[in-house]
């Protein structure tokens, strides 16, 4: 059964590497595949801790390059390649994950891959059963983000300033829509979204469920998650859960 396995909810510098909770990014199971979405750090021990063999990943999936994001990308392409003995893992990034001066790809570890994508916006990439669309470039601090839509019925909101034309190119009513809310409050100058973006794009999107992640540090010092949850499922009447470390949910 297809499902999302969230092996940690930081989001940002601060509460990612003060390890106020653990980051890595999240897992999909789809279509009898394995996806691993954003592997910050910590990523590959976390795997090991739930008993996931590596080996078993099918796609790695980077919707940008930030270390929060893309730290474990490196020993995942070579643990689930068993160093280059297996050639299976295919990886979907931004075009600045492969190439630039802020490259994140070990350039020896590509040629381990069975097969790489660049995303663009609008366009759809596919590798075995799955399929990803690049919905929409985010603006998010000078660096190539995408939001992502997983087999048609996952829709990703990773990091980003808020945009009306979200609310235009969004894909309405999927199954589950994760969204990167790393702020309570909205902050001048800090490209992330906030709860308030959050609702905004819930109400819109209309998902049958959404799911709030990647949580700040001041957010968790000052807010319980759960509650915050619970107060977004009363604006928008969507059911809205709060990511915690380890959580499973059936898509």
């Amino acid at each position: 059964m297809d499902k999302v396995i969230f092996l940690g909810t930081a989001g940002g510098r601060a509460s990612t590497f003060r390890l106020v909770r653990r980051s890595g990014g999240f897992l999909l199971s789809l279509s009898s595949k394995w996806i691993h979405v954003d592997p910050g750090p910590g990523a590959f021990v976390y795997l090991h801790q739930m008993d996931f063999d590596p080996r078993n990943l099918d796609l790695i999936v980077l919707s940008h390059i930030h270390l929060d994001h893309s730290a474990d990308v490196n020993s995942l392409i070579e643990s689930a390649t068993d160093g280059g003995k297996r050639h299976h893992v295919a990886l979907f990034a931004p075009r600045s994950a492969f190439e630039g001066e802020d490259k994140v790809i070990l350039p020896y570890l590509r040629r381990r891959l069975a097969y790489e994508a660049f995303f663009e916006e609008g366009i759809i990439l596919e590798y075995m059963s799955i399929k990803v669309k690049a919905v929409m470039k985010h603006r998010h601090h000078n660096t190539e983000t995408y939001a992502l839509l997983f087999n048609g019925k996952l829709l990703y909101v990773t990091c980003a300033l808020f945009e009306n034309r979200m609310l235009e190119v969004y894909p309405k009513h999927v199954k589950v829509m994760i969204i990167n809310t790393t702020l309570y409050d909205k902050k001048a100058h800090i490209e992330h979204l906030s709860v308030e973006d959050a609702v905004k794009l819930i109400k819109e999107v209309k998902p049958q469920k959404a799911i709030i992640t990647h949580f700040g540090y001041d957010f968790l010092k000052s807010h319980k998650p759960e509650e915050v949850a619970k107060h977004i499922t009363s604006l928008t009447g969507i059911e809205t859960l709060a990511a915690h470390d380890g959580m499973e949910v059936y898509l």
